[in-house]
């Protein structure tokens, strides 16, 4: 692998890092009394304000055909995605969210292969990637093997699986055309419109000054908007279109392990010997699809 693509992985790693953390980010907002979709609103508000600065001198894509796929990228990466994910939270537990959002790396590795030749993996690819799957699943479960399923919050959890899937493949189709800060640009924005109607017919756009002023609410806001949105749909959308959807999405098995350290630093949760050994069946398996 070049130098310069490795750098891309090193920075699509820092960035399933960071989302890894807004997780914790986001359970403090909604316990001070924001709702999911007021989350993503000013997540990405913040987001496209910060971007358009630098991603000002093509306000259009080269044809509507392109600009219709923009449009699905910031309804499926952005509004759909959140919405989905949330929503799933309030209906199941957080293990099994967690557990079927992970599936995200293989579902998308199928949808790659089902459209794409160059995106098809090999069979070690698939073992390593089937090794960190395994590896996921235990640090997810963390000691606890006792799944409590819920259809509803489950169903929901898998919709947001293909709709990333989806979202992967749209990137895929753009990446070649625009680079990837106008093309985040376009995501905030699309995102930004496409949530209107939920709050036009299921829930209004609720927002308190008086609840933004507190510093631990903007504070948590600004990460989540220019941090873990701008800059990192930034970097995810680069690495995609340079080292390949497949191997960028790979990286997402990971998430869990960030999620547990998180979760154990700030709000001291435990941690198991499963955990652990998860971990290192992850990163052998991660090993491998790299050298894959």
């Amino acid at each position: 692998m070049k130098s310069g693509n490795r750098l891309l992985l090193i920075g699509a790693l820092c960035v399933v890092v960071i989302w890894s953390e807004t997780f914790i980010s986001s359970k403090i907002l909604l316990d001070r009394g924001l709702k999911p979709a007021d989350i993503f609103f000013c997540r990405f508000l913040l987001a496209y304000l910060c971007v358009w600065p630098v991603s000002r001198k093509h306000f259009w894509a080269k044809s509507l055909a392109d600009e219709l796929k923009l449009f699905l990228l910031g309804f499926t990466g952005g509004a759909l995605y959140f919405l989905a994910e949330n929503t799933a939270l309030e209906y199941s537990t957080a293990s099994n969210v967690a557990l079927v959002l992970c599936c995200v790396p293989l579902v998308t590795a199928i949808l790659m292969s089902l459209v794409y030749k160059d995106e098809r993996m090999n069979r070690r690819q698939i073992t390593a990637s089937l090794i960190s799957f395994a590896g996921m699943v235990m640090v997810v479960l963390n000691g606890n093997l006792v799944l409590h399923l819920n259809p509803v919050g489950d169903l929901l959890a898998f919709g947001a699986v293909l709709v990333w899937g989806v979202y992967s493949l749209l990137v895929k189709t753009l990446s070649g055309k625009y680079d990837s800060i106008f093309m985040s640009r376009k995501v905030f924005a699309y995102g930004l419109i496409s949530i209107l109607p939920y709050f036009w017919f299921v829930s209004p756009l609720q927002i308190e000054l008086k609840l933004i002023s507190e510093t631990v609410v903007w504070a948590n806001l600004v990460y989540l908007g220019v941090v873990a949105s701008m800059f990192c749909y930034v970097i995810w959308n680069k690495a995609m279109a340079k080292i390949g959807t497949v191997m960028t999405t790979n990286l997402l098995y990971c998430q869990p392990f960030f999620a547990m350290f998180f979760a154990h630093l700030i709000m001291g949760d435990r941690i198991t010997w499963m955990a652990i050994a998860g971990t290192v069946i992850l990163t052998i398996g991660m090993i491998r699809v790299e050298r894959g």
